[in-house]
């Protein structure tokens, strides 16, 4: 036992591992590149950064064939303290060099901790409309609203991972089930023709469903695009089912229900973020260089007010100038609608000041080597010069 905790010991502080993974991390980030024009820049995230393996469909069997993000990064960061702690000795000639390597490890670190935070949502704004959510660009959710009371509504939201396994969702709040049928991760809508003897029977019953038809799509991972899902949705109650939904974020029309004395509404919308202070678009910007349509700069004046008064104020978000609140940023990604509508990107991310400062330890530590460096090369000219 000893000489094998020997040997892993030796392997976890070699420089070998360290030449190992960082070409493993090239051939990743060029896998991943060449990927991309393929998956897009989500998927392969998803697919060779933010996992331990990468995998490779064959038929219908998913094979490991390369280490993802997190192992080349945690086998980098081991190998980076156990190196310090095994090999490195402190003295004040190497602080140098501890504070660069110190610099690395919160990057590392920093990275991690991104990839499993970070959150991107988009607010869409409409000149002097007023919001307090942003909405996600990928994930889905099921909405089911009581609207009985006039004051108020009371909504129940079901994520996507359950509709995506078609579970059954009994919530305590619901007076009946929600039983998933069907789920298409992408789809288009297709209004239904006069019916025929041989078309099929209307998946859905209640609703705008039994004149629409859902359609399952290829997935895509453009940059531009994105996916709409759509499901089928039956619900039941304690003396059976009270019918099947279409529902799609594809559907504007309101779909509304009555149970037990009480009214509902049913909707399959992109996943909302609340925030306890709201937003108004003032104006939006769109300024393009003089006598030309190429794009000079985009702006939108916020109006940024919380509830309690305590914070009311105008905000200009630009290229390379966010709004930073309550731990989310803000920044200008596009706009629509003839200028008429802004499009934020909404980040949040509590570890974003991590990259900033490990560069800042790293600088420091670069500098000072140098500088002792310098300063002991300096002090051996001087004798010779004399």
């Amino acid at each position: 036992m000893p000489t094998i905790l020997r040997d892993l010991r030796d392997l976890l502080v070699s420089l070998k591992l360290t030449v190992v993974l960082l070409v493993f991390s090239i051939l990743l980030i060029l896998a991943a590149t060449l990927d991309q024009v393929n998956l897009g820049i989500w998927a392969v995230q998803e697919k060779y950064f933010y996992t331990f393996v990468v995998y490779m469909k064959v038929g219908n069997v998913s094979l490991a064939i390369f280490p993802g993000g997190f192992t080349i990064g945690g086998l980098l960061l081991v190998n980076l303290l156990a190196a310090h702690f095994y090999r490195f000795k402190f003295t004040w000639r190497k602080v140098g060099i501890w504070l660069a390597h110190a610099g690395l490890i919160l990057l590392i670190i920093g990275q991690l901790l991104t990839g499993l935070w970070q959150d991107e949502y988009q607010l869409r704004l409409d000149q002097g409309q007023t919001k307090n959510f942003s909405e996600s660009y990928r994930n889905v959710e099921l909405v089911l609203t009581d609207t009985t009371n006039p004051k108020f509504d009371e909504v129940v939201a079901i994520p996507e991972k359950p509709l995506a396994r078609l579970e059954t969702v009994q919530h305590p709040k619901l007076p009946f089930r929600v039983v998933v049928k069907t789920y298409f991760p992408n789809s288009s809508l297709q209004l239904r023709g006069p019916m025929q003897p041989a078309d099929p029977a209307a998946p859905a019953t209640q609703g705008i469903g039994p004149r629409v038809l859902a359609t399952l799509q290829p997935l895509t991972y453009k940059q531009e695009e994105r996916n709409i899902p759509s499901a089928y949705v039956e619900l039941v109650g304690p003396d059976g089912t009270l019918g099947t939904w279409l529902v799609s974020p594809w559907l504007d029309e309101t779909q509304r229900f009555s149970v037990a004395g009480r009214d509902w509404k049913i909707a399959l919308r992109f996943a909302r973020h609340y925030q306890p202070y709201a937003l108004t678009l003032l104006k939006f910007s769109h300024d393009r260089y003089a006598g030309t349509e190429i794009p000079k700069n985009f702006s939108s004046r916020i109006r940024l007010t919380t509830p309690d008064g305590r914070d009311d104020r105008e905000v200009l978000i630009y290229m390379n100038n966010p709004l930073r609140y309550a731990g989310l940023t803000f920044y200008q990604a596009g706009f629509e609608n003839n200028d008429q509508t802004t499009v934020l990107q909404v980040v949040r991310n509590p570890s974003w000041l991590i990259p900033y400062v490990a560069c800042i330890i790293m600088t420091l530590g670069l500098l000072i080597q140098f500088g002792i460096h310098l300063t002991g090369f300096i002090a051996k000219r001087r004798p010779a010069a004399v």
